[in-house]
This record gives C-alpha cells, structure tokens and sequence, in this order.
C-alpha cells in the first residue's frame, strides 16, 4: 500500500517493536555517510597535494585545475544522482556510492597521468562532496518532518568529526608509508566504517516500515488506504511536488539563487585562509591552527541552527547566514592579532552552519519528501559547481592587484544579493505548512 508516495511493507515488525524511533538509527548512519566523504572533501584532497605533485612532477596549477574540473563534472552528476535517489531509495544508493567511493581512492593510488587525475577528482567529488551529502540529508528529511533541524544538526557530528580527525590521520599515513599507500587505506576505511550500516540499517522511509515520520503515532490506520488521513498533522500537511513541479515554482528559483554564496565564497576563504591571515600579519602556524578551530566551531553553530530551524521561518534563517557572512568578510580587514583571527574563524562557521543547515531542512519543508532527491539533486548541482569555482576569484585578482583586498570587496556582493533572494524565498503558495 501506498500513503502520500511511500509504500508500506507487510514485515517490520522488529523495527516497529524497539523502544525508540528508528529515524535516530537514520541519522547515526547519515552522520556516518558525512565522516565517510572525508576523501572527496578538499581538507583531505589538499592534505595529498604537496606529496603528489612532488613525486608526479607536476606543477600545482596542475594539480588545481584536475581538481577545479573534476568538481565541475561532479555538479554535473548530481540531477542525475537525485533521480536515482527517488527511485532507489536511499540504501541502495549508499550501498553503491561507498563501493564507488573505496574503487575510487584506490584508483587514485594508481595515478600516473592527468587524465587519470582528473578522472579520480571527479569520482571522489561526485560521490564524496556532492553524493553522499545529498543521500544523507535527503534520508533525514523523509524521516522527520516536526524536528528536522535538530536531526540534521545531531547528524552534523559525522561531517565535523571527519574533518577533524581525517586531516592528522591522511597526513600521519603519507608520512609513515607514501600518498598511494595511504589513498588504499582510505578506500578501505571507507567500506569499514558504512558499508555494513548501509546495507542492513537503513529503509527507504519511515511509511516503508509502518511508521510515521518524527516517531508520532497516528490516530487511524493508514495501511489500508491511500487517501486517509494518517492522523499526523505534519504529515497530512505535506505537499509532494515533483521536480517539474517544483521548477515552476518562484521558491525554488530563489531558494537555488540564495544557495550560490556561502560555496563559492567560503570555498574562496577557506583555500586561501593561510595567505589571506598572512597578508593580515598572522604566522602560517597561527592561520593553520585557526583552521583546525574551523570543524569544532561549525559543529556548534550547526547543532544551533537546526534548533532555530524547527521553530523559525527558514528564509529569514537563510538571510541571517548571509548576513553574517558579510560580517565575517568585513572583520578581514580588521585582523591584526590572534585573537581576531579566531573571531573571523568563529563568525565564518556561524554562517556556513547557519546556511547548511536551515538549507537542508528548508528544501523539505517547501516541497516535501517524496521526490526530494531530485529535488535537491538539482540545488546540489548548482552548491556543487559554485564551490568548485570558489579558489579561483581570489586567486586571480590576488595575482592581478597582489592583494585579497579588492577580491573581498567583490565578492561581497554575492551574500548580499543572496540575502534578498533567501528574504524573497517564499513558500510555494498552495504548501499550507505553517512550520516554515
């Protein structure tokens, strides 16, 4: 049987008879799926550069170009990824992407010309920064509805974790053995840590095992029907736009357009953060130590937002996170010490916190659950394609004026103009769903 998209099993007993909703083994898997992507993230690939193109002999525009291009096709996967999403549900495509992304590091191993990397690049970023982030966050929100921000904020432990330990441990393996070793022993991991999880714990959603979504019991019972009401208000609430649907709509145009600052900007920042605090007078050991503060702090600032996220209107979350970016931008300039820099590091992971996650949950909460992944698919191409061009306007106007000073003054103008379209990102006029 069917109920608002979803099917429901006749055998899941086990699962309906444990003492907690099932959703929270959802998220521990989703967190799982985040610390997993550490290959495909730039804090891992830009730990292998300094080895790789040493041993390669290759220059480091090289190295940034397979990169930047691999990035750039990744984007282009992602439409195609949420699609599959919708029609295979979410464990058989974690399955998949984690067999991938374990062939991928190991053909990384074996790299001995461009083509090679490029093809590696864009392996690891479709499956690791674009991927399994879509899967995760899209396993979430069909899991909850009422309290999807405080899931995606419990499951944002998995991302903050991985780029806090990842960086040592890639970097202790490549100077113990040497880069394509340590690229194996990554490939590896990745099937130890969420193959097993992926394959036996997660359902495709809560209706697929007789449940309801946030764990709420319903009045009547909806197995037999695909009209009644399910006696979950937050459920019955729920539109189901198809992506065809939902590209008509002016929310989703303004939802992607506010989405194409905080990856392209923070990209920019973050690749740079060591040259950037540098022209401010910072050492290179204090600049690298301020990264390191970077995953802690939007640990923090992500289990914050997704509290916010449940009891305010996403967009004016979404304005906020620019505006605080801009924020973080303008306090640059004022960086003479080390206490600054920490302070620019604490305000720029309020923001990226602020914006991922209030992005994730809000994408749900317009549209609904039932074709959510090609849905976010399609946003996830346009976040992915805009980080990937981040490094490259700070780069070449630093190259150009021998400064970051006029690259940040630019590039302002973005949060500023995604601040507006977040302010005019309103609901889809017949989603009656008062929670956002």
């Amino acid at each position: 049987m069917k109920y608002k998209g979803f099917s429901f099993p006749d055998t899941s007993n086990w699962i309906k008879s444990l003492s907690f909703y099932y959703g929270w083994v959802i998220v521990a898997v989703a967190g799982l799926a985040h610390f997993s992507s550490a290959p495909g993230q730039t804090y891992v690939s830009s730990i292998f550069l300094e080895p790789m193109i040493e041993d390669l002999n290759w220059s480091r525009t090289l190295f940034s170009g397979m990169y930047t291009a691999g990035s750039l096709t990744a984007a282009l996967f992602m439409v195609l990824v949420g699609k599959a999403l919708d029609r295979f549900g979410s464990r058989k495509m974690l399955v998949v992407l984690c067999v991938l992304m374990g062939f991928s590091c190991i053909w990384m191993s074996g790299v001995n010309t461009e083509w090679q990397l490029l093809i590696g690049f864009a392996a690891l970023r479709t499956i690791g920064q674009g991927s399994f982030g879509l899967v995760s966050s899209t396993m979430i929100s069909i899991w909850f509805i009422r309290i999807r921000g405080r899931a995606t904020a419990v499951a944002s432990f998995g991302g903050a974790a991985s780029m806090a330990i990842f960086p040592v441990i890639v970097h202790f393996f490549i100077t113990q053995f040497d880069w394509r070793v340590t690229w194996v022993i990554l490939g590896v991991s990745v099937w130890c840590i969420l193959l097993i999880p992926s394959a036996l714990l997660v359902r495709r959603s809560p209706e697929s095992v007789g449940l309801l979504p946030d764990g709420v019991v319903g009045d009547q019972d909806i197995k037999g029907s695909t009209s009644a009401p399910s006696g979950n208000s937050e459920v019955d609430k729920e539109l189901g736009y198809s992506l065809g649907e939902a590209l008509k709509t002016r929310a989703l145009w303004m939802l992607a357009l506010s989405s194409l600052a905080v990856p392209l900007v923070m990209t920019g920042l973050m690749f740079h953060h060591v040259s950037i605090l540098g022209a401010q007078g910072i050492s290179p050991q204090m600049a690298a130590a301020t990264l390191g503060l970077f995953g802690p702090l939007m640990l923090i600032s992500s289990v914050i937002s997704g509290l916010l996220a449940d009891r305010f209107p996403g967009r004016y979350l979404l304005a906020g996170g620019q505006a605080i970016l801009v924020v973080a931008m303008i306090w640059v300039f004022a960086i003479a010490s080390s206490w600054q820099a920490i302070v620019y590091v604490v305000i720029s992971a309020a923001a990226v916190g602020l914006v991922n996650t209030t992005g994730t949950v809000i994408w749900a909460n317009y549209f609904g659950r039932a074709h959510l992944g090609s849905i976010r698919g399609f946003a996830t191409t346009v976040m992915v394609a805009f980080s990937a061009l981040g490094a490259l306007p700070f780069g070449l106007i630093y190259d150009w004026t021998g400064s970051y000073d006029m690259a940040l003054w630019i590039l302002m103008a973005l949060p500023l103009v995604a601040l507006l379209f977040s302010l005019f990102a309103l609901p889809p006029k017949n989603n009656s769903n008062k929670s956002i």
